[in-house]
């Protein structure tokens, strides 16, 4: 299935487009997501960085499953105060 996850702040800069179109099997979930990811994009996030994925505008679990049409964000880690 195709899944197209939009990248946000500094995620979007280090991979340099906002969205792209990750290929993965059926029923694969977000931590399969995930993995894709880091794959393609070594550079997105340190392996000690949790990377947040929103699924439909909730957040999501690794086990959360996916399914072509979802609605994929990768959110960064936020600071300040």
């Amino acid at each position: 299935m195709n899944i197209e996850v939009t990248f946000f702040a500094i995620y979007r800069e280090r991979i340099g487009k906002n969205k792209h179109t990750v290929h993965l099997p059926e029923k694969a979930n977000v931590a399969n997501l995930v993995s894709a990811i880091r794959t393609e994009f070594p550079l997105i996030a340190p392996p000690s960085v949790n990377i947040v994925v929103a699924v439909n505008a909730e957040y999501a679990e690794e086990t959360d499953m996916l399914h072509e049409g979802d609605d994929v964000c990768l959110i960064p880690p936020v600071s300040g105060g």
